[in-house]
């Protein structure tokens, strides 16, 4: 399928989520996480939930963050030039909504690329090869280029995968893992489930 009809389809099958299922799932992949080979690292970057989209509620994913001492890192995205900066978040850190309803970090102590090890990436779809299908605007591909090839990226998605994306560009990057609630699977094996 074509990026822009998986898009419609899974925005859809997002929208009919109801809130309990939200928690529900996402919860379930916050567990599937904590069965991964990621945990021994420094800086976690990881999306603020937009709740107005239905995405995972990645708050679970943070308690654990927080609970195993990590940096954790969010962003702020420039729709002028399609660049995310990135900042650590700490008790200090203001979040404020922008216009797209992305919660993003007001200011605070900005963060490098290069010092990220692990990504948690949002996901619409994505197929067996591992690629992905956002929103459409490019942040997390142009982000991600600019991280360290070894950095870790693991796309988070309430369904399974799909069997192929059709017109998958030179630009987009592949994940490491993908989670979702019943399972993760790892690029290479992206048929068989890790756990």
């Amino acid at each position: 399928m074509l990026k822009k009809d998986l898009r419609k389809k899974y925005k859809a099958l997002r929208e009919a989520l109801s809130t309990s299922q939200i928690d529900e799932y996402s919860i379930a992949i916050a567990n599937q996480l904590l069965k991964l080979p990621i945990w021994e690292h420094s800086f976690y970057h990881i999306f603020l939930t937009i709740e107005e989209q239905n995405e995972v509620n990645t708050d679970y994913i943070l308690n654990i963050l927080s609970g195993k001492d990590k940096h954790i890192i969010v962003s702020k995205s420039d729709f002028d030039t399609g660049n995310m900066t990135n900042f650590l978040l700490t008790d200090g850190t203001k979040i404020k909504k922008n216009k797209y309803h992305i919660p993003e970090p007001v200011d605070g102590i900005e963060v490098s690329n290069n010092k990220i090890e692990v990504v948690f990436v949002p996901l619409l779809a994505y197929d067996t090869k591992g690629n992905r299908v956002g929103y459409g605007k490019g942040f997390y591909d142009k982000f991600l280029a600019q991280c360290k090839p070894e950095t870790i990226k693991i796309g988070l998605s309430f369904f399974e995968s799909e069997d192929l994306i059709s017109n998958i560009f030179d630009g987009d990057i592949k994940m490491d893992y993908i989670t979702s609630p019943s399972k993760t699977y790892t690029i290479s094996q992206l048929n068989k489930p890790l756990h």
